[in-house]
């Protein structure tokens, strides 16, 4: 039954032409860069806002140690340290005085060092929290710009709001690796693509065996020769519907309903897996956009009304 599956391949444009194909990978890179940038500065706000209520508790409470320092110079007046010493009555008491003095220089110096340290950190830090808020308003300014590029290049082929598909059961995946600084590592069609004879990237491997471990587990492609797109890169695949494999018609009932929840679940789980875009039924969903209508010409492939197409980033 399902041996030899008709292949979409031929009549699916992964998103339209390779123009539109660019602007959306574009626009997809480029929003979930500033995404990350945002999350990592939005944490460094916190560390930053917990360093200046720290500094600022330690300097309130070597507030009172700095102003008995202060009463006890301006009591001293001009009195020298050696008119004390000289008052001495003994060479004993002399060197008694003598480390008095000097213990007390020394508890003041380290008093006083430690009050201008804790200030001098608040300071650096509060300048540092402005540049952070500062970085976290271009981060939102490129998202807006990303959003809105994809957005135009899907309005030249009539991509408006969609409904979309939505699943609240949809199961959760687990997370794909990603960078130190919360960024997806590059990759290359690297390791063996179960569905074909080719390679897909270590990221479009665990998408895939995340979604057969959540139960969808029809006929899938992933690695495909084209001129261009995802599919020859490793960072697509493309979900049949139907149970038998691709169908040259849309699919319906029961079919329909595997493909919404199909659907619902990569977009669900698209920050733990790293999902580019999905195309189903005549809508695409990207992070920026949400679901956009996506009214390609066509047959049931070119129009994913057959098959769910995911493409990573």
């Amino acid at each position: 039954m399902l041996a030899a599956p008709a292949s979409p391949a031929a009549a699916d444009p992964e998103g339209g032409t390779k123009k539109l194909r660019a602007a959306l990978e574009a626009a997809a890179k480029g929003y979930d860069s500033a995404k990350t940038k945002l999350a990592n500065s939005k944490a460094r706000q916190k560390q930053l806002t917990e360093a200046i209520k720290q500094s600022e508790a330690n300097a309130t409470a070597l507030t009172g140690q700095v102003n008995t320092i202060a009463n006890r110079v301006y009591q001293m007046g001009r009195i020298s340290t050696v008119n004390l010493l000289l008052d001495s009555t003994s060479p004993s008491g002399f060197v008694e005085r003598a480390q008095s003095l000097d213990e007390l220089a020394q508890t003041d110096g380290a008093t006083l060092t430690r009050y201008r340290q804790e200030i001098d950190t608040s300071k650096r830090a509060k300048v540092g929290l402005e540049a952070e808020i500062n970085e976290q308003q271009r981060q939102l300014n490129v998202m807006a710009k990303k959003k809105r590029e994809a957005e135009l290049a899907l309005a030249e082929v009539g991509g408006g709001a969609a409904g979309g598909f939505v699943d609240a059961n949809s199961a959760a995946a687990k997370p794909a690796p990603r960078n130190s600084d919360g960024s997806w590592p590059k990759e290359s069609c690297t390791v063996k693509d179960p569905t074909s004879d080719g390679c897909i990237t270590p990221r479009t491997l665990h998408a895939y065996q995340q979604a057969q471990a959540a139960g969808f587990k029809r006929y899938t492609v992933c690695f495909s020769e084209r001129s261009s797109g995802e599919h020859p890169k490793g960072r697509a695949c493309d979900h049949s519907a139907a149970a038998g494999g691709f169908e040259n018609s849309a699919a319906t009932g029961a079919d329909k309903t595997y493909g919404d929840r199909l659907a619902a679940y990569y977009v669900k789980n698209a920050d733990e897996l790293g999902v580019m875009y999905v195309i189903w039924y005549r809508q695409i969903w990207m992070p920026g956009t949400g679901w956009r209508a996506y009214s390609a010409g066509g047959g049931p492939a070119a129009v994913h009304t057959n098959h769910v197409h995911l493409s990573m980033l």
